[in-house]
């Protein structure tokens, strides 16, 4: 994905026990091949986890 979303995702968690970042959602294949297959990748479970953007949206 572009710039790499996952970094700025509220599903993207640290796990303490495998020291490593993941995404928790819980994706099936289909939707996985067509994330990754599609012209413009966009996860369609994104979520920003920054709290402040819809305020600066508003401004």
């Amino acid at each position: 994905m572009g710039g790499n979303m996952c970094d700025t995702c509220v599903n993207y968690i640290y796990d303490e026990d495998d020291e490593s970042w993941t995404c928790c959602v819980d994706m099936d294949e289909d939707d996985y091949v067509r994330m990754l297959t599609s012209p413009k990748p966009v996860c369609v479970f994104y979520r920003n986890d920054d709290e402040y953007a819809v305020v600066r949206h508003q401004m």
